[in-house]
């Protein structure tokens, strides 16, 4: 076992790329404390060309940034209110189906409720491809409209009590 406080967290195989972690130095046999080293400073095996200085391009800091805990929390608590909105449109589409018997076949109804009861989810799938590459904020404000005009009205006028 080594004193080296570097190797207390280390398994062998865990860098990602072998040629950009830096060299690792086997640990001294004896356990006599190493001398005092300063250490020597990185030089870069190629110069960088001014665009890439002034752009950063070539750092490992290129990556896209992933979306943030309140990106995904929130995606999560809108998706939920449309899959309640899908299930309040199925069932207040089928409370409505009686009433509308007097006005409309079912061959007429059926399909137009299960498009209600679909456009939910399909808003919240259109706008979820359709802002891919974009900022979070407007893919936010995409759900959000959603949400706001797919209110299952059947259900919120007369809920599960009755017409």
């Amino acid at each position: 076992m080594t004193s080296d406080p570097d190797d207390a967290l280390h398994w062998d195989g865990d860098e990602p790329d072998p040629s950009a972690a830096p060299a690792r130095r086997p640990a001294p046999k004896d356990p006599s404390p190493a001398p005092n080293r300063t250490p020597e400073p990185a030089t870069p095996s190629e110069p960088a060309t001014p665009s890439e200085e002034k752009t950063g391009a070539g750092t490992e800091t290129d990556e896209p940034a992933g979306t943030g805990n309140v990106a995904l929390v929130a995606y999560g608590v809108i998706g939920g209110a449309y899959l309640l909105f899908a299930v309040g449109w199925a069932i207040g589409g089928l409370r409505l189906r009686p009433s509308a018997a007097f006005l409309v076949s079912d061959a007429m109804f059926l399909p137009w409720l299960w498009l209600a009861v679909a456009a939910p989810l399909l808003w919240f799938a259109a706008s979820w491809v359709l802002t891919r590459g974009r900022a979070t904020w407007v893919r936010i404000v995409a759900l959000i409209a959603g949400a706001a005009l797919l209110v299952p009205w059947p259900f919120v006028m007369f809920g599960t009590v009755g017409a």
